[in-house]
């Protein structure tokens, strides 16, 4: 089913970057939060330095009061410091190399714009700098690449490991859970509405990739090499994303020989 983004809520809007790939689906969300009445924006992930998206962002934002990267993949960042060049405003990202101006962001952290408030939880594990943002009023969370909206996501070794990122996961669901979130609006691909329910899959996904790669290792031998375990493993998988599970893999592989 194609996602094409649209308005979620009262206060989110996806536009979708004209940017799809094997990697990316349908293209990059980057995400405009707004208050209800409020003419100042929050834009998450300006996305590809692309006119054909920035043009239509500048337009649908509005006075952008803050710019906030999940991390710093160029299809989530590339145009981040050129857009809030433009918007008069700076970027907000954990990673300094992506900011623009003095302010950075982390865990625990709350920006707030009028009536919106939108609170920083650190999510690392796709990326050593990913982060995750909870919109309270939304009862929302926007995940990045730590959560998609179709499939599972790559942790990208080296920078991501799979210890923080099963963490990741674990530490989502409790804040779903706890904090009622229903929503997931991820970095790509469609919303999800039982947020509860794909963190389950996510977590359920990992431990059987985990347990396959264990059987993979008792097969091929200890000292397998990571080609050997993705084609061994990952034999219901397009060999077009046999690159990119190759990431995971060796993940997997660093998380069991620790």
């Amino acid at each position: 089913m194609s996602w094409t983004g649209g308005r979620f809520g009262e206060a989110g809007e996806c536009l979708l970057a004209p940017n799809p790939s094997i990697m990316t689906l349908d293209g990059t969300n980057t995400w405009i939060l707004r208050a209800p009445g409020s003419d100042t924006s929050v834009v998450v992930d300006p996305g590809p330095l692309d006119e054909a998206h920035l043009g239509p962002l500048q337009d649908r934002a509005g006075r952008v009061g803050q710019v906030l990267l999940t991390h710093g993949h160029a299809d989530h960042s590339e145009a981040a410091k050129e857009f809030a060049a433009r918007a008069g405003c700076g970027v907000r990202a954990l990673d300094p190399q992506h900011r623009l101006g003095d302010e950075g962001l982390g865990d625990g952290d709350v920006v707030a714009l009028g009536d919106l408030e939108v609170r920083v939880v650190a999510t690392p594990g796709h990326t050593s700098d990913s982060l995750s943002f909870v919109v309270p009023s939304e009862r929302a969370v926007l995940t990045g690449d730590t959560v998609l909206g179709r499939g599972t996501t790559v942790v990208a070794h080296p920078d991501g490991k799979l210890g923080a990122y099963l963490d990741s996961l674990h530490r989502l669901r409790d804040l779903c859970e706890e904090q009622d979130l229903r929503h997931v609006w991820p970095g790509h691909g469609p919303v999800i509405d039982d947020a509860l329910g794909a963190l389950d899959f996510y977590l359920a996904h990992r431990r059987d990739r985990l347990e396959q790669v264990r059987e993979a290792l008792r097969t091929l031998g200890e000292e397998a090499s990571p080609r050997s375990v993705v084609e061994h493993v990952y034999v219901d998988v397009d060999p077009v994303l046999w690159g990119a599970a190759e990431l995971s893999v060796r993940a997997q592989l660093d998380y069991l020989r620790a």
